[in-house]
């Protein structure tokens, strides 16, 4: 059975149109020179290369181009070979060349052709893989938007136009290449595009483009990667058109795609900071898309907010638990990264801390690196925040902001009048102790005053409470028998001359008589037990030799009555041996 093959889409006959550079206000003067030198490279080396893409349309415009991308007939192997070390080969799905011309990269892609077949593509016509080459009347057909299909080559002075894309141009008509429908099933992303050169440009969309804005086109950006999605958004919140491009988003159904929960249209909150963010970028300021996340998932996050709180949690346990989750649901749309996911639960955060300060952590909350960007979400919150469960700022925006204006003496001094107007201090915990003791004085002053009748009834302060099961029992109370001295008693101690010895000396110490002081005087002396012989301590030892060991009582050492020999060291000497003589 034979296999269908698919359709190839129908391409009109192509008709090329050479314009002059200078005739369109194109000089190759205003171009970087990073651009210029990577297409004249290229043509040195025998292949055609271009400018193309928003450079082009933006120069034909009167706009300043961001940046500026090429295409050539070379493939990416030869355009790695032609620039060497500073070129670099990036995609899968879409193959490029990112070349290095001093400290800027120029974007360079190879001429593509439509698919051959359905191998790459999903069953609802996306294309997965597109790495088929061909030449430039195919590559034209391959770009989403007529505006974007110019060809500017800057050595040769010339402008290829193979669509009308210059009437386009000054008709202002936004009008996808092939069949619409075709084209979005291709690549959902374009309708994200659409609106923003909408915006951005203030054109209008032709009447196929127009039709394709309808639920079942948003349902396959589902198909798309939410870091591709992402990347989208942060086109559209840092190019400067964000106030204009806002509402067309709400407009056309596009935010039930990019952000769970949205709203029916945008927050006052939203809007202005959108237009703080353009003004900004107009300025030349850096702009973090993370920011207009904050204010787009504000109202989300105060939901959660909400339902944690009646669960009981703690309000610092409930913010982190609700900013988590907010986060987590939109990962699902959008893939935000670690760093921006944090920087967003951090504005939301400090919120209530900016709102309500410790007086201990105002110093230290303005050295956070993330204190500027809260405050900034603090001053839009404080004039546009309109949502029902947001809680009041208590002008501290305008706080804030004297704050950081004012010199480290004056910051000193709003500290301290910022503590005395604080309010009445935290209820402190009963002093039991000092109760007692403010009783007892009062007690004593009314007594001293001697009043007939006292208005406090005098309580004793130090009253053990009786215990509920105590039983009335006699306790019997130990009597003493009465001692009585007598006089012949008082003059037996005062003849006891013996002299005081403690106990613990008396025990390690032998006594140098047993004779009282009054028996020394008399001349009294120690009787001595006979000195035994040799002989007999001898036989002594034989007998205790022979006889089998008893346990018998140990007698009180010399160490034990303060007569312990002393150790000597045995010391070595310091002779020098001899050495062995033949």
């Amino acid at each position: 059975m034979a296999t269908k093959t698919p359709k190839k889409p129908k391409h009109n006959k192509v008709v090329k149109t050479v314009h002059a550079a200078k005739s369109l206000n194109l000089q190759k003067s205003t171009l970087p020179h990073s651009i210029v030198e990577v297409v004249g490279t290229l043509k040195k080396a025998g292949f055609d290369a271009y400018i193309v893409g928003g450079g082009v349309r933006d120069g034909l415009l009167g706009f300043a181009p961001k940046d500026f991308d090429a295409v050539t007939d070379a493939r990416p192997h030869e355009i790695k070979a032609i620039f060497g070390g500073r070129c670099r080969i990036i995609g899968r799905r879409f193959q490029l060349a990112h070349v290095y011309s001093g400290r800027e990269m120029i974007e360079v892609a190879t001429f593509r052709a439509p698919p051959k077949d359905d191998t790459h593509t999903t069953d609802e016509g996306m294309i997965t893989r597109d790495n088929v080459w061909g030449d430039i009347e195919q590559d034209f057909a391959r770009r989403d938007f007529s505006i974007n299909a110019l060809y500017y080559d800057p050595i040769a002075g010339e402008v290829l136009d193979f669509c009308g894309a210059l009437t386009d141009l000054q008709n202002r008509t936004l009008r996808l290449l092939g069949d619409a429908s075709v084209r979005v099933e291709e690549d959902p992303v374009r309708l994200l595009r659409a609106l923003r050169f909408k915006a951005k440009l203030g054109f209008e969309f032709d009447d196929a483009l127009q039709k394709q804005f309808h639920a079942d086109n948003w349902a396959l950006l589902e198909q798309v990667s939410t870091h591709r999605l992402y990347d989208e958004t942060q086109k559209m919140f840092g190019g400067g058109y964000l106030t204009p491009l806002l509402p067309i988003l709400f407009e056309h159904g596009a935010m039930d795609s990019l952000m769970v929960y949205p709203p029916d249209e945008p927050s006052a909150l939203m809007t202005a900071a959108a237009i703080n963010t353009d003004k900004r970028i107009l300025a030349g300021k850096s702009v973090n898309p993370a920011f207009i996340y904050a204010t787009m998932l504000w109202g989300n996050y105060l939901h959660q907010l909400a339902k944690f709180k009646k669960k009981g949690l703690p309000f610092h346990e409930a913010q982190i638990k609700a900013a988590a989750k907010t986060i987590d649901a939109q990962r699902i749309k959008t893939a935000i990264p670690k760093f921006a996911e944090q920087f967003i639960a951090d504005i939301w955060i400090l919120q209530s801390k900016l709102v309500n300060p410790k007086i201990k952590d105002i110093a230290q909350l303005e050295r956070l690196p993330k204190f500027r960007a809260a405050f900034d979400f603090l001053v839009l919150r404080e004039r546009f925040d309109d949502h029902p469960l947001t809680e009041p700022t208590g002008d501290m925006a305008a706080w804030w902001q004297a704050y950081q204006d004012a010199n480290a003496s004056e910051k000193a001094m709003m500290i301290e009048s910022f503590g005395a107007a604080a309010g009445t201090p935290k209820r402190r915990r009963r002093d039991r102790k000092a109760d007692n003791i403010s009783l007892e004085l009062e007690q004593l002053r009314e007594l001293s005053l001697r009043h007939d009748k006292p208005t406090t009834k005098p309580k004793p302060l130090f009253v053990v409470a009786p215990q509920a099961d105590a039983k009335d029992e006699m306790v019997d109370v130990p009597s003493f028998a009465m001692v009585e001295y007598s006089e012949e008693d008082f003059a037996k101690l005062l003849a006891n001359d013996e002299p005081y010895i403690p106990a613990s000396r008396h025990r390690r110490r032998k006594p140098s008589s047993t004779l009282s002081i009054l028996e020394q005087q008399q001349g009294l002396s120690e009787s001595k037990p006979p000195k035994k012989s040799k002989a007999t301590t001898a036989k002594n030892t034989k007998k205790k030799s022979a006889s089998p060991k008893k346990a018998t009582p140990k007698t009180a050492s010399s160490d034990e009555l303060g007569d312990k020999p002393k150790r000597r060291r045995s010391r070595k000497s310091n002779a020098k041996p001899k050495a062995d003589t033949i």
